[in-house]
């Protein structure tokens, strides 16, 4: 895969790339070029590991009966 570097100096990484080693924005990074003259990406921030959103594992798995009428009835205290 290719990209066009800005004039500012500036690549975008590919998404499957992002992904795999789990970078947001903000991440830290750092470059190097190894013996063969390629050019390395690490992430320079693995003292913290990437936290999964806490809510993505139990996402769309709600099995609550109740409808919103009744909920907010409940809340409110009608009778």
């Amino acid at each position: 895969m290719s990209t066009t570097m800005t004039l500012k100096g500036q690549v975008t990484i590919p998404k499957h790339i992002r992904d795999s080693l789990g970078l947001k924005p903000g991440a830290q990074l750092d470059f190097a070029v190894n013996s063969d003259g390629d050019v390395v990406l690490h992430r320079t921030d693995t003292s913290q590991p990437h936290k999964a959103d806490r809510f993505e594992s139990v996402r769309g798995k709600a099995d609550v009966k109740w409808r919103t009428q009744e909920l907010m009835a409940l809340l409110r205290g009608d009778d």
